[in-house]
Protein backbone atom coordinates (compact mmCIF):
# COMPACT_ATOMS: atom_id res chain seq x y z
CA UNK A 1 0.00 0.00 0.00
CA UNK A 2 1.38 3.42 -0.89
CA UNK A 3 1.80 6.24 1.59
CA UNK A 4 -0.90 8.21 -0.22
CA UNK A 5 -3.36 5.34 0.16
CA UNK A 6 -2.52 5.00 3.86
CA UNK A 7 -3.19 8.67 4.47
CA UNK A 8 -6.45 8.52 2.54
CA UNK A 9 -7.69 5.59 4.61
CA UNK A 10 -6.87 7.44 7.83
CA UNK A 11 -8.65 10.54 6.58
CA UNK A 12 -11.74 8.46 5.79
CA UNK A 13 -11.83 7.22 9.38
CA UNK A 14 -11.33 10.79 10.61
CA UNK A 15 -14.40 11.84 8.64
CA UNK A 16 -16.32 8.96 10.21
CA UNK A 17 -15.37 10.25 13.66
CA UNK A 18 -16.15 13.86 12.77
CA UNK A 19 -19.56 12.92 11.41
CA UNK A 20 -20.44 11.14 14.63
CA UNK A 21 -19.73 14.31 16.56
CA UNK A 22 -18.45 14.98 20.03
CA UNK A 23 -19.66 11.69 21.42
CA UNK A 24 -17.16 9.86 19.22
CA UNK A 25 -13.95 11.34 20.59
CA UNK A 26 -12.80 13.57 23.43
CA UNK A 27 -14.62 16.87 22.98
CA UNK A 28 -13.06 20.33 23.17
CA UNK A 29 -14.54 20.42 26.68
CA UNK A 30 -13.89 17.05 28.35
CA UNK A 31 -15.52 16.04 31.65
CA UNK A 32 -14.32 13.34 34.05
CA UNK A 33 -16.50 10.25 34.37
CA UNK A 34 -17.64 11.34 37.86
CA UNK A 35 -18.45 14.87 36.71
CA UNK A 36 -16.09 16.56 39.17
CA UNK A 37 -13.62 18.20 36.78
CA UNK A 38 -13.35 19.26 33.16
CA UNK A 39 -10.64 20.65 30.93
CA UNK A 40 -10.40 22.63 27.71
CA UNK A 41 -8.02 24.76 25.68
CA UNK A 42 -8.69 28.41 26.50
CA UNK A 43 -7.30 31.64 25.12
CA UNK A 44 -7.21 32.88 21.54
CA UNK A 45 -4.89 32.87 18.56
CA UNK A 46 -1.32 32.04 19.53
CA UNK A 47 -1.98 32.38 23.26
CA UNK A 48 -3.67 29.07 24.05
CA UNK A 49 -3.41 27.42 27.46
CA UNK A 50 -4.99 24.58 29.40
CA UNK A 51 -7.88 25.44 31.69
CA UNK A 52 -9.35 23.20 34.39
CA UNK A 53 -12.92 23.57 35.59
CA UNK A 54 -14.20 22.36 38.95
CA UNK A 55 -17.84 21.30 38.60
CA UNK A 56 -18.78 19.55 41.85
CA UNK A 57 -18.71 22.54 44.22
CA UNK A 58 -21.41 25.09 45.09
CA UNK A 59 -20.36 27.14 42.05
CA UNK A 60 -18.18 26.14 39.09
CA UNK A 61 -14.83 27.83 38.80
CA UNK A 62 -11.93 27.69 36.34
CA UNK A 63 -8.20 27.55 37.02
CA UNK A 64 -5.86 28.55 34.15
CA UNK A 65 -2.82 26.30 33.70
CA UNK A 66 -0.53 28.29 31.39
CA UNK A 67 3.08 27.31 30.70
CA UNK A 68 6.01 29.38 29.47
CA UNK A 69 5.21 28.26 25.92
CA UNK A 70 1.62 28.47 24.62
CA UNK A 71 -0.18 25.28 23.68
CA UNK A 72 -0.65 24.32 20.05
CA UNK A 73 -4.23 24.09 18.72
CA UNK A 74 -3.80 20.32 18.37
CA UNK A 75 -2.98 19.76 22.05
CA UNK A 76 -5.39 17.22 23.57
CA UNK A 77 -6.47 17.63 27.19
CA UNK A 78 -8.05 15.14 29.56
CA UNK A 79 -8.92 15.84 33.22
CA UNK A 80 -8.23 13.31 35.98
CA UNK A 81 -10.22 12.71 39.16
CA UNK A 82 -7.48 14.22 41.36
CA UNK A 83 -7.69 17.59 39.58
CA UNK A 84 -4.64 17.22 37.36
CA UNK A 85 -4.95 17.60 33.61
CA UNK A 86 -3.26 15.31 31.09
CA UNK A 87 -1.81 17.12 28.06
CA UNK A 88 -0.95 15.18 24.90
CA UNK A 89 1.15 17.01 22.32
CA UNK A 90 2.45 15.94 18.91
CA UNK A 91 6.09 16.88 18.35
CA UNK A 92 8.09 16.72 15.11
CA UNK A 93 5.23 15.11 13.23
CA UNK A 94 5.46 11.69 14.87
CA UNK A 95 6.38 11.90 18.57
CA UNK A 96 3.53 12.23 21.04
CA UNK A 97 4.47 13.49 24.50
CA UNK A 98 2.37 13.30 27.66
CA UNK A 99 2.51 15.38 30.82
CA UNK A 100 0.34 16.20 33.82
CA UNK A 101 -0.49 19.83 34.57
CA UNK A 102 -1.54 21.07 38.01
CA UNK A 103 -1.72 24.41 39.85
CA UNK A 104 1.14 25.29 42.20
CA UNK A 105 0.20 28.63 43.72
CA UNK A 106 0.61 31.31 41.06
CA UNK A 107 2.40 28.95 38.63
CA UNK A 108 1.65 25.72 36.78
CA UNK A 109 3.42 22.51 37.64
CA UNK A 110 4.18 19.97 34.93
CA UNK A 111 5.11 16.30 35.37
CA UNK A 112 6.54 14.67 32.25
CA UNK A 113 5.22 11.13 31.69
CA UNK A 114 7.04 10.06 28.55
CA UNK A 115 6.33 9.77 24.85
CA UNK A 116 4.92 7.43 22.21
CA UNK A 117 6.36 7.28 18.72
CA UNK A 118 3.80 7.23 15.91
CA UNK A 119 4.73 7.30 12.20
CA UNK A 120 3.37 10.17 10.16
CA UNK A 121 0.61 8.02 8.67
CA UNK A 122 -0.69 7.02 12.11
CA UNK A 123 -2.95 9.11 14.31
CA UNK A 124 -2.87 9.11 18.11
CA UNK A 125 -5.94 10.24 20.05
CA UNK A 126 -6.78 10.29 23.72
CA UNK A 127 -9.70 8.07 24.63
CA UNK A 128 -12.55 9.43 26.77
CA UNK A 129 -11.85 9.63 30.53
CA UNK A 130 -11.58 6.22 32.18
CA UNK A 131 -14.26 5.41 34.78
CA UNK A 132 -11.76 5.32 37.67
CA UNK A 133 -10.49 8.83 36.87
CA UNK A 134 -6.90 7.75 37.54
CA UNK A 135 -5.83 6.08 34.34
CA UNK A 136 -5.82 7.61 30.86
CA UNK A 137 -5.60 5.79 27.56
CA UNK A 138 -4.78 6.69 23.99
CA UNK A 139 -5.08 4.82 20.72
CA UNK A 140 -2.71 5.00 17.79
CA UNK A 141 -4.46 4.17 14.53
CA UNK A 142 -2.32 2.69 11.77
CA UNK A 143 -3.27 1.43 8.31
CA UNK A 144 -4.02 -2.11 9.51
CA UNK A 145 -3.68 -2.14 13.31
CA UNK A 146 -4.80 0.02 16.22
CA UNK A 147 -2.57 0.13 19.29
CA UNK A 148 -3.92 1.00 22.73
CA UNK A 149 -1.65 2.74 25.23
CA UNK A 150 -1.96 3.42 28.94
CA UNK A 151 -0.46 6.92 29.03
CA UNK A 152 -1.22 7.95 32.62
CA UNK A 153 -1.75 5.94 35.80
CA UNK A 154 0.83 3.26 35.01
CA UNK A 155 4.03 2.51 36.88
CA UNK A 156 6.65 3.26 34.23
CA UNK A 157 5.31 5.85 31.81
CA UNK A 158 3.31 5.01 28.67
CA UNK A 159 2.63 1.27 28.36
CA UNK A 160 1.33 -0.64 25.34
CA UNK A 161 -1.71 -2.59 26.57
CA UNK A 162 -3.27 -4.07 23.42
CA UNK A 163 -3.17 -4.30 19.66
CA UNK A 164 -6.44 -4.57 17.76
CA UNK A 165 -6.53 -5.66 14.15
CA UNK A 166 -8.10 -3.04 11.88
CA UNK A 167 -8.57 0.74 11.94
CA UNK A 168 -10.53 1.89 14.96
CA UNK A 169 -12.37 5.06 15.90
CA UNK A 170 -14.62 6.04 18.78
CA UNK A 171 -14.04 4.71 22.26
CA UNK A 172 -16.81 4.04 24.83
CA UNK A 173 -16.38 2.50 28.28
CA UNK A 174 -18.79 -0.35 28.99
CA UNK A 175 -18.23 -0.84 32.73
CA UNK A 176 -17.29 1.03 35.89
CA UNK A 177 -14.03 -0.89 36.28
CA UNK A 178 -12.45 0.47 33.10
CA UNK A 179 -11.86 -3.04 31.78
CA UNK A 180 -14.21 -3.27 28.80
CA UNK A 181 -13.74 -0.70 26.03
CA UNK A 182 -15.89 -0.49 22.90
CA UNK A 183 -14.26 0.60 19.65
CA UNK A 184 -15.65 1.02 16.15
CA UNK A 185 -13.49 -1.13 13.90
CA UNK A 186 -13.10 -1.34 10.14
CA UNK A 187 -11.32 -4.37 8.69
CA UNK A 188 -9.82 -3.76 5.25
CA UNK A 189 -12.60 -2.20 3.16
CA UNK A 190 -15.43 -3.80 5.09
CA UNK A 191 -18.17 -2.13 7.12
CA UNK A 192 -17.59 -0.52 10.51
CA UNK A 193 -18.59 -2.75 13.42
CA UNK A 194 -18.41 -1.93 17.13
CA UNK A 195 -16.37 -4.45 19.12
CA UNK A 196 -15.62 -4.84 22.82
CA UNK A 197 -11.96 -4.98 23.87
CA UNK A 198 -11.03 -6.61 27.19
CA UNK A 199 -8.02 -4.69 28.51
CA UNK A 200 -7.36 -7.25 31.25
CA UNK A 201 -7.10 -10.13 28.78
CA UNK A 202 -4.52 -8.70 26.43
CA UNK A 203 -7.00 -6.87 24.24
CA UNK A 204 -9.28 -9.83 23.53
CA UNK A 205 -11.90 -8.69 21.01
CA UNK A 206 -15.59 -9.65 21.17
CA UNK A 207 -18.26 -8.63 18.62
CA UNK A 208 -20.64 -6.06 20.06
CA UNK A 209 -22.76 -4.71 17.20
CA UNK A 210 -23.61 -6.86 14.18
CA UNK A 211 -27.01 -5.62 13.06
CA UNK A 212 -26.73 -6.73 9.44
CA UNK A 213 -23.81 -8.12 7.45
CA UNK A 214 -23.21 -4.94 5.44
CA UNK A 215 -24.33 -2.19 7.82
CA UNK A 216 -22.01 0.30 9.53
CA UNK A 217 -22.78 -0.12 13.23
CA UNK A 218 -21.17 2.33 15.66
CA UNK A 219 -21.54 2.73 19.41
CA UNK A 220 -21.87 6.35 20.53
CA UNK A 221 -22.59 6.14 24.26
CA UNK A 222 -23.10 3.48 26.93
CA UNK A 223 -24.43 3.68 30.47
CA UNK A 224 -23.01 0.92 32.72
CA UNK A 225 -25.76 1.34 35.35
CA UNK A 226 -28.72 0.65 33.11
CA UNK A 227 -27.02 -1.04 30.17
CA UNK A 228 -28.43 1.51 27.73
CA UNK A 229 -26.52 1.78 24.44
CA UNK A 230 -26.85 4.64 21.94
CA UNK A 231 -26.04 3.46 18.43
CA UNK A 232 -25.62 4.93 14.97
CA UNK A 233 -26.25 2.56 12.08
CA UNK A 234 -27.41 2.55 8.48
CA UNK A 235 -29.09 -0.86 8.88
CA UNK A 236 -32.68 0.52 8.64
CA UNK A 237 -31.82 2.80 5.70
CA UNK A 238 -28.70 1.66 3.80
CA UNK A 239 -26.50 4.65 3.06
CA UNK A 240 -28.26 6.85 5.64
CA UNK A 241 -27.27 6.70 9.31
CA UNK A 242 -29.93 6.65 12.00
CA UNK A 243 -29.82 6.81 15.79
CA UNK A 244 -30.93 3.75 17.67
CA UNK A 245 -30.83 2.23 21.13
CA UNK A 246 -30.29 -1.19 22.61
CA UNK A 247 -29.44 -2.85 25.90
CA UNK A 248 -26.07 -4.37 26.73
CA UNK A 249 -26.43 -8.11 27.24
CA UNK A 250 -30.07 -8.19 26.11
CA UNK A 251 -31.47 -10.44 23.41
CA UNK A 252 -33.89 -7.73 22.27
CA UNK A 253 -33.17 -6.02 18.93
CA UNK A 254 -32.00 -2.46 18.39
CA UNK A 255 -34.75 0.17 18.01
CA UNK A 256 -34.51 3.19 15.70
CA UNK A 257 -37.07 5.77 16.95
CA UNK A 258 -38.58 8.08 14.35
CA UNK A 259 -38.54 10.96 16.85
CA UNK A 260 -34.74 11.06 16.74
CA UNK A 261 -34.78 11.97 13.04
CA UNK A 262 -34.98 15.67 12.19
CA UNK A 263 -35.13 17.21 8.72
CA UNK A 264 -32.07 19.31 7.88
CA UNK A 265 -30.48 18.79 11.30
CA UNK A 266 -27.89 16.43 12.75
CA UNK A 267 -28.69 14.80 16.09
CA UNK A 268 -25.86 13.46 18.30
CA UNK A 269 -26.20 12.11 21.86
CA UNK A 270 -23.65 13.40 24.36
CA UNK A 271 -24.81 12.44 27.87
CA UNK A 272 -26.89 9.73 29.57
CA UNK A 273 -28.51 10.02 33.01
CA UNK A 274 -26.66 7.78 35.50
CA UNK A 275 -28.06 5.83 38.41
CA UNK A 276 -30.99 4.18 36.61
CA UNK A 277 -29.91 0.67 37.56
CA UNK A 278 -31.38 -1.94 35.19
CA UNK A 279 -33.91 0.62 33.90
CA UNK A 280 -32.63 1.64 30.45
CA UNK A 281 -36.06 2.80 29.29
CA UNK A 282 -36.05 5.42 32.09
CA UNK A 283 -32.65 6.95 31.29
CA UNK A 284 -32.73 10.54 30.08
CA UNK A 285 -30.48 11.19 27.08
CA UNK A 286 -29.13 14.61 26.09
CA UNK A 287 -28.64 15.28 22.39
CA UNK A 288 -26.87 17.99 20.46
CA UNK A 289 -28.91 19.28 17.52
CA UNK A 290 -26.95 21.05 14.78
CA UNK A 291 -28.65 22.90 11.94
CA UNK A 292 -28.04 25.92 9.76
CA UNK A 293 -29.59 28.13 12.46
CA UNK A 294 -27.12 26.95 15.11
CA UNK A 295 -26.97 24.34 17.86
CA UNK A 296 -29.47 23.55 20.59
CA UNK A 297 -30.34 20.72 22.99
CA UNK A 298 -32.63 17.74 22.71
CA UNK A 299 -33.79 15.46 25.54
CA UNK A 300 -35.29 12.01 25.14
CA UNK A 301 -36.01 8.74 26.94
CA UNK A 302 -36.35 5.31 25.32
CA UNK A 303 -39.84 5.04 26.83
CA UNK A 304 -40.92 8.24 25.05
CA UNK A 305 -42.27 8.79 21.54
CA UNK A 306 -41.12 12.41 21.56
CA UNK A 307 -37.88 14.33 21.75
CA UNK A 308 -37.99 17.54 23.75
CA UNK A 309 -36.05 20.53 22.45
CA UNK A 310 -34.48 23.25 24.58
CA UNK A 311 -32.57 26.44 23.85
CA UNK A 312 -28.94 26.13 24.91
CA UNK A 313 -27.45 28.81 27.19
CA UNK A 314 -25.45 31.53 25.47
CA UNK A 315 -21.84 30.45 25.07
CA UNK A 316 -22.68 26.74 25.46
CA UNK A 317 -19.60 24.60 24.88
CA UNK A 318 -21.63 22.63 22.38
CA UNK A 319 -21.68 18.87 22.69
CA UNK A 320 -20.72 18.80 26.37
CA UNK A 321 -22.74 18.40 29.54
CA UNK A 322 -23.79 15.91 32.17
CA UNK A 323 -26.88 14.63 33.90
CA UNK A 324 -27.37 14.44 37.64
CA UNK A 325 -28.90 11.16 38.90
CA UNK A 326 -32.03 13.18 39.72
CA UNK A 327 -32.56 14.22 36.11
CA UNK A 328 -31.10 17.75 35.93
CA UNK A 329 -29.10 18.47 32.80
CA UNK A 330 -26.06 20.68 33.44
CA UNK A 331 -24.50 22.47 30.47
CA UNK A 332 -21.15 24.32 30.64
CA UNK A 333 -20.91 27.72 28.97
CA UNK A 334 -18.38 30.54 28.66
CA UNK A 335 -19.10 34.15 27.70
CA UNK A 336 -17.23 37.41 28.10
CA UNK A 337 -19.28 38.24 31.20
CA UNK A 338 -19.31 34.69 32.61
CA UNK A 339 -16.14 32.83 31.56
CA UNK A 340 -17.07 29.77 33.66
CA UNK A 341 -20.74 28.92 33.90
CA UNK A 342 -22.89 25.83 34.40
CA UNK A 343 -26.56 26.06 33.47
CA UNK A 344 -29.12 23.63 34.87
CA UNK A 345 -31.98 22.67 32.54
CA UNK A 346 -35.07 20.66 33.41
CA UNK A 347 -36.35 18.55 30.52
CA UNK A 348 -39.80 19.61 29.30
CA UNK A 349 -42.63 17.45 30.70
CA UNK A 350 -44.29 14.91 28.46
CA UNK A 351 -47.68 16.02 27.10
CA UNK A 352 -49.17 12.73 28.17
CA UNK A 353 -48.14 9.36 29.52
CA UNK A 354 -46.41 7.04 27.12
CA UNK A 355 -46.35 3.28 27.46
CA UNK A 356 -43.13 1.98 28.95
CA UNK A 357 -41.06 -0.35 26.83
CA UNK A 358 -40.72 -3.74 28.43
CA UNK A 359 -36.96 -4.24 28.33
CA UNK A 360 -35.40 -7.45 29.48
CA UNK A 361 -32.84 -6.98 32.24
CA UNK A 362 -29.24 -7.74 31.26
CA UNK A 363 -28.43 -11.28 32.31
CA UNK A 364 -24.74 -11.44 31.44
CA UNK A 365 -21.81 -9.21 32.28
CA UNK A 366 -19.99 -9.61 29.00
CA UNK A 367 -21.35 -7.88 25.90
CA UNK A 368 -23.11 -9.93 23.24
CA UNK A 369 -23.87 -8.97 19.64
CA UNK A 370 -27.04 -6.95 19.08
CA UNK A 371 -28.67 -8.46 15.99
CA UNK A 372 -31.90 -8.59 14.02
CA UNK A 373 -32.76 -4.91 14.31
CA UNK A 374 -36.22 -4.08 12.97
CA UNK A 375 -36.12 -1.92 9.86
CA UNK A 376 -39.29 -0.09 10.86
CA UNK A 377 -40.52 1.12 14.25
CA UNK A 378 -43.53 -0.44 15.87
CA UNK A 379 -45.74 0.78 18.65
CA UNK A 380 -44.18 2.05 21.87
CA UNK A 381 -40.60 1.40 20.74
CA UNK A 382 -40.68 4.76 18.98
Amino acid sequence: MTVCAIETAAEDDDRDADRDGDARRPAEFTITANGAYAARLAGTGNALYAERWTLDGPEPYAVPLPLAQPEEPGTQLLPLADGRVLAARRVDGRRNTFSLLYPTGPATGELQLGAVEAPGSERLRLLPPAPDGIRAYAMCVGPDTTTLWLVAGGAFGPERVAEVKGRCTGGVWLDHAGRMLALDRRLDDGPVKAVAVDLERGGEVTPLLQITEESDDRLLLADPDSGLLLIRSDAPSPGHDRLGWGVLGSLLPVRFPDCLRLDDAAVTPFAVQPGQVLMPESCAVALRIDAAAGSWVGTWQPSSRRMGQLAAPAGWLAGSGLWTPGGLLRLPYATAGAPCGLAGLEPPPEPGPDPVVAVEEPRVCRPVPLQQAPLTDRGPTR
